[in-house]
């Protein structure tokens, strides 16, 4: 078959799920995986034919994309922060909103690490815990950008403990020294009774906890539904913010004076979101937004 044909064939397939442009996008990501062409291939190459070895992965591949299923899921990996994540069923796939989240996060802990150089050897390490910590895009990430950075990512799932445990940076923290996150199994609405930690407070609490209200899903993609992990998605429409109480609380007891926080949050419950920081003693608490000017994350701080 001709490359230009499956194109043309697979995005017709997916067109009942996605916007044509980006139902095309989806069937050219997994012909560069499983085939190794290019996103340009069939534009240079309008001949190119598929090899028959790859007719067989192809058509799983798409059953499963026709099905619902996200491709990020479908190939096993997640792009964040310009690096690859591997992503599973049991963690959710990182949004592009919330590399937002990890840039203004270094912003903060390479602002502490550089108020410490003056103390030489002597100086303590940025110390960054991460709640929910999922796939642990933004733990590796902020690790990875933060020279000498210590970050603790917190999850209650064995499963996306796994998923965050198995990410492959093994060059890049060899060629800059940087140090691996360490992960570690509590459940955040425990308020951090079961968290053993035993260096002291963090400089930066970060989190990006489930928030989204029950009533919200018929606003969502079915592809979201089906197949991301709920438990790290959906709050009750009783208590939508129960999580950012919690987080409040292993901030007033984890983070250290003058730390910063900053949590990922449901753009209709900024002003709410706020007022449980400041009334749990966070009394410099606002809202940041993101590219689109909505709410995305409060900033928060001793």
């Amino acid at each position: 078959m001709l490359l230009t044909d499956f194109l043309k064939q697979g995005t017709a397939a997916l067109e009942s799920l996605y916007p044509a442009e980006e139902a095309h996008g989806i069937v050219l990501m997994l012909c560069e995986e499983i085939i190794g062409t290019k996103s340009y291939t069939h534009i240079v190459e309008p001949q190119y034919q598929i090899d028959r070895k790859w007719e067989q992965p192809l058509a799983r591949a798409m059953e499963r994309l026709g099905a619902g299923e996200p491709i990020q899921y479908v190939l096993g990996k997640s792009e964040f922060c310009g690096r690859t994540f591997r992503v599973t069923p049991d963690v959710l796939i990182p949004r592009p909103e919330t590399e937002l989240l990890v840039k203004e996060a270094v912003k903060l802990a390479d602002m502490t690490r550089r108020m410490r150089i003056p103390f030489g050897k002597q100086a303590e390490p940025v110390r960054v815990l991460d709640l929910c910590t999922g796939s642990g895009c933004i733990a590796w990430s902020v690790a990875l950008a933060v020279p000498g950075a210590r970050v603790v990512g917190v999850d209650i799932s064995d499963k996306a403990l796994e998923v965050a445990r198995s990410q492959d940076f093994s060059e890049e923290l060899k060629e800059t020294g940087a140090v691996a996150p360490t992960f570690v199994k509590a459940d955040v609405l425990e308020n951090g009774e079961s968290f053993q930690y035993d260096h002291g407070q963090f400089d930066l609490i970060l989190s990006n906890p489930p928030y989204v209200m029950e009533k919200e899903k018929p606003a969502m993609r079915r592809n979201v539904l089906d197949y991301e992990p709920a438990l790290a998605l959906f709050v009750p429409d009783s208590d939508p913010l129960l999580f950012y109480r919690a987080v409040a609380r292993w901030s007033q007891r984890f983070l250290a004076p003058e730390g910063k926080g900053l949590t990922e949050i449901n753009e209709a419950l900024g002003n709410e979101t706020v007022e449980v920081f400041r009334s749990s003693g966070f009394h410099q608490s606002e809202t940041v937004t993101d590219f689109f000017d909505k709410n995305r994350f409060v900033f928060y701080m001793r």
